[in-house]
């Protein structure tokens, strides 16, 4: 929703407008990360407490609580949009805060990937100095296996067998 500033300052108290203007693009930029939480907690404090005086006037139309002034409320309106700009100010400062947090821990990984691209060239290759493979210039070496009989034995005495019942040799 856009709001112009003479609206706002219609809406909002001197210190409201005040915060509000500081969310605002230009100005939120100049503000420090520390003095950026304060104003995102100081405006939650006023946005909630907009959010409640239209809840109360909301129930003082409908006829549920007791009237807080000298007469019932007979509009809302205005304490609805002030917690709506009072939001939309929170909204911008939260989101300022986060996208620098994301640049900052941009740069640590920045920073930390470089100084580790660094120790690694320092290092050199690890596996300089090594031959190529456990048994270089010489093949590969046949491993005898413990638990199988040697040479086919047993293959012979099945086909003794076979020949036995298959009538004789083919």
């Amino acid at each position: 929703m856009t709001i112009s500033s003479r609206q706002e300052a219609r809406l909002l108290t001197a210190d409201e407008a005040e915060l509000v203007g500081r969310s605002h693009h230009p100005r939120i930029q100049d503000v420090a990360t520390r003095d950026l939480d304060d104003l995102i907690r100081r405006l939650r404090e006023r946005r909630d407490r907009a959010r409640g005086i239209a809840h109360r006037q909301r129930r003082e139309m409908r006829g549920r609580a007791s009237p807080a002034g000298a007469r019932p409320a007979a509009d809302d309106t205005g304490s609805r949009h002030k917690a709506a700009l009072l939001a939309s100010a929170v909204k911008r400062a939260s989101k300022e805060r986060e996208r620098r947090r994301a640049a900052e821990a941009r740069g640590g990984l920045v920073f930390h990937a470089r100084r580790a691209l660094a120790l690694r060239r320092e290092a050199g290759d690890p596996a300089s100095g090594r031959p190529d493979s456990r048994t270089a210039h010489e093949g590969m070496n046949p491993v005898p296996n413990e638990s199988e009989a040697p040479s086919g034995a047993l293959r012979q005495e099945g086909q003794e067998i076979a020949m036995r019942r298959g009538g004789g040799p083919r």
